[in-house]
């Protein structure tokens, strides 16, 4: 059950947010954007469900720096994010852009574009099997 409040219902501020979260690696917050079924679709994996999501974000900030957004847009039940995953070297600066779906004020879809290349290195340890 999702029992967080949030400040602004606003689906550009509930995706801002839901980044911003991942930064300060408050994962329980970062949870409270998601639907409970959420859809993530990537260039490194394609997983269904919360858990997943939350589970592929605390190994991803294990290495992450930050994210800078860097443009956004919404329209109805949807937004778009373009920004910048900063990594330490070798991997440095990586452009990427989503694209979420809103249901009921929850996030129920995140499709993620970017160039793996970079990544596949460490994708084993972004996106662990159970």
């Amino acid at each position: 059950m999702n029992t967080v409040k949030h400040k602004d219902h606003d689906t550009l501020s509930i995706a801002e947010n839901y980044y911003q979260s991942m930064l300060q690696e408050d994962f329980d917050r970062m949870a409270s954007y998601l639907n409970p079924n959420v859809h993530f679709i990537g260039p490194l994996a394609e997983v269904q469900g919360a858990d997943s999501v939350v589970s592929a974000a605390k190994n991803l900030c294990k290495t992450l720096i930050n994210i800078k957004i860097r443009s956004r847009f919404s329209s109805e039940n949807q937004v778009m994010l373009a920004y910048d995953f900063i990594f330490p070297a070798p991997i440095g600066c990586l452009r990427a852009a989503v694209l979420m779906e809103f249901t009921h004020r929850l996030i129920s879809k995140i499709e993620l574009f970017f160039d793996s290349k970079p990544l596949e290195a460490i994708s084993g340890e972004i996106f662990l099997e159970k």
